[in-house]
């Protein structure tokens, strides 16, 4: 693990001590973002405010890891739900001049012989900030590319977008209307790819299906079946309330083995492993 920032823990406690004073601040620093932030929530599910606390825990810490891997969830979760991606950029360098302030008001408050060593804290905190913005950057972008060739095949010939996040896992993000002819596709290529691929963990993802039939449901629970079959977990991520009383309704249920999440990013959290 990378140095930490000096007086870390008691620059923490400074910083949860004024989480309040720190909210504000960022907030009237990101002057286009803030007027954004409800939007934000409701088409990700992301809190840009937790977020930011997150961000700064890490960079007084020194968890270069956990910031990399938050940084890479961020990516995915911005590049998934197609948000502009100047708004991430006014936020963490808001984020930066907020941390700074906080700094120097950090400084001022403890005894002289205490004070932080200037440069070696310029270079810790920046560097690290730099560092989130690039990984972050870097799997908007290798996410969204994947995302747009996916959605090509699947215009092209409605084939699956089955998309690889690392040597075991793939998400498969199931977007607009699901009917059998679909299903009988989706089974052939995660078959097919689970095989050629030797993928361990399949992620799919239905908060782009707002409804499906009985008879679609059963299939796909067959065709999980089917994965575990080849040792490959299937994870459901963004069920929609529709669905699941159509499931309750029909006496449908998945696989006790079967996980569940609300929200891909929260599948993210835990399967996301470079």
């Amino acid at each position: 693990m990378a140095q930490s920032l000096q007086n870390s823990l008691e620059l923490q406690i400074f910083f949860d001590t004024h989480s309040i004073e720190f909210e504000d601040s960022l907030l009237s620093e990101a002057v286009n973002v803030k007027d954004k932030i409800d939007e934000i929530l409701s088409i990700g599910n992301i809190d840009l405010v937790i977020n930011a606390h997150k961000l700064v825990i890490f960079i007084i810490d020194g968890q270069e890891r956990e910031l990399e891997l938050f940084a890479q969830q961020e990516g995915i979760a911005w590049a998934t739900h197609s948000i502009e991606l100047s708004f991430k950029l006014e936020w963490v360098q808001a984020i930066r001049r907020t941390f700074w302030n906080f700094i120097e008001q950090f400084n001022h408050s403890i005894p002289s012989e205490k004070a932080m060593d200037f440069f070696r804290m310029e270079k810790e905190v920046n560097t690290r900030v730099d560092s989130f913005l690039n990984a972050f950057f870097l799997s908007y972008s290798t996410y969204k590319d994947s995302l747009l060739k996916a959605h090509r095949q699947l215009v092209e010939n409605l084939s699956v977008p089955i998309i690889p996040i690392n040597s075991s896992v793939c998400i498969l993000p199931l977007i607009g209307a699901v009917d059998m002819k679909r299903t009988s596709i989706i089974e052939e290529k995660v078959l097919t790819e689970i095989g050629d691929a030797h993928i361990q963990t399949l992620i799919i993802d239905l908060s782009g299906i707002a409804h499906m039939e009985t008879e679609v449901i059963h299939h796909l629970m067959k065709i999980m079946d089917g994965t575990a079959l080849m040792g490959c977990s299937t994870v459901i991520t963004g069920l929609r309330a529709e669905v699941v009383r159509k499931m309750i309704h029909s006496n449908l249920k998945f696989d006790e083995k079967t996980k569940t999440f609300g929200t891909l990013q929260q599948a993210l959290k835990e399967y996301l492993v470079v």
